[in-house]
């Protein structure tokens, strides 16, 4: 594969991706993003202007998509709407980019005959109760939770449609949740960490015992690299890394590793619907294609993504205070 349109690539996992795509490959980038307020052109400023070209661009402009698609030997479609209370308050931009962004892809991917591969999520099975020792697999029923989990459910099932019904290229893969670099600070961990690097106060949803399953966003754009390469036609893959952890957990530990009491933080309203535990069983992935994590010490990964917001205050501050603003205004 000579060139690879990545959507999204501005995103937080989109644009690691295609850092990882330029330190182990040779292919040459092209990302499509709208650069809403979760993108950054800046998280792609360090890498070769030769290797890398930025578009910016919506995924439902069909236009733009095709030109795009028809240039391109690959496209990997990280583009989403993602924020689960942003879903909540307002669910129209997730149909347009969720469902109508995927549907425009498919079908350029379709004319054109270009490889596809699909990004999804874990919050499209819905979620496991605490003491159920099952985990999500690639049978595990869709039962969304959320305006942005039922949108990403049905980005999955379009894709498998124009696999079966037209013969389409393509592969899908859900990932459990992600933390590292360049995650935009309205998300559970970079929130947290930038809390306390403004001399806020860290907040908790709840209780805090809802459980997530962590992977490093470096891991999962290993496993994309590898379907990508590897993947078979018509496969689903999740990606995990056996991280489970409930948030308070967390929490504490980042706390602790930025040198404050592990208490020093405040309940605040739960978000409707939260679900409560989430797991996956990566076990096709590791079986059949060779993938394992190499970030599996949590507190060493959780350690290098601290001191990468501690060292790139200004990828993140100006935004900081607006966050906080949105979320006070929220009671969360």
């Amino acid at each position: 594969m000579g060139t690879i349109l990545v959507t999204g690539g501005a995103g937080f996992i989109g644009s690691n991706f295609v850092h990882h795509l330029v330190e182990h490959s040779d292919h040459r980038v092209v990302v499509l993003d709208k650069l809403t307020y979760a993108a950054s052109a800046s998280s792609l400023d360090v890498l070769p202007g030769e290797r890398v070209e930025l578009v910016q661009g919506d995924v439902a402009d069909a236009s733009l998509v095709d030109d795009l698609v028809q240039s391109s030997d690959a496209v990997v479609h990280f583009a989403a709407e993602t924020h689960n209370d942003n879903s909540l308050a307002d669910p129209s931009p997730f149909v347009r980019t969720n469902l109508v962004g995927t549907y425009t892809l498919l079908e350029a991917v379709r004319r054109h005959s270009v490889r596809f591969h699909h990004i999804s999520t874990d919050e499209v099975f819905g979620d496991l109760e605490y003491d159920d020792p099952a985990k999500f697999t690639e049978s595990t029923p869709y039962n969304p939770s959320s305006p942005y989990s039922s949108t990403k459910g049905g980005s999955d099932l379009l894709v498998r449609a124009w696999v079966r019904s037209f013969g389409i290229d393509a592969t899908l893969s859900n990932c459990s949740n992600n933390y590292g670099p360049y995650q935009h600070i309205e998300k559970f961990i970079p929130r947290q960490i930038t809390n306390v690097l403004t001399g806020r106060r860290p907040k908790l949803y709840g209780e805090g015992r809802n459980v997530r399953d962590w992977i490093h966003v470096a891991d999962h754009s290993a496993a994309v690299e590898l379907i990508l390469d590897r993947g078979a036609r018509g496969q689903t893959y999740l990606i995990g890394a056996d991280g489970e952890r409930d948030n308070i957990t967390v929490l504490r530990t980042i706390l602790r590793l930025m040198g404050r009491p592990e208490d020093e933080f405040d309940h605040v309203r739960d978000r409707p619907g939260h679900d409560l535990r989430y797991a996956i069983d990566s076990s096709r992935l590791r079986e059949e294609l060779g993938w394992e994590p190499q970030h599996q010490d949590f507190e060493s990964g959780l350690t290098a993504t601290i001191e990468w917001y501690q060292e790139n205050r200004q990828w993140w501050e100006e935004q900081k205070a607006a966050v906080e603003t949105g979320y006070a205004e929220a009671g969360q």
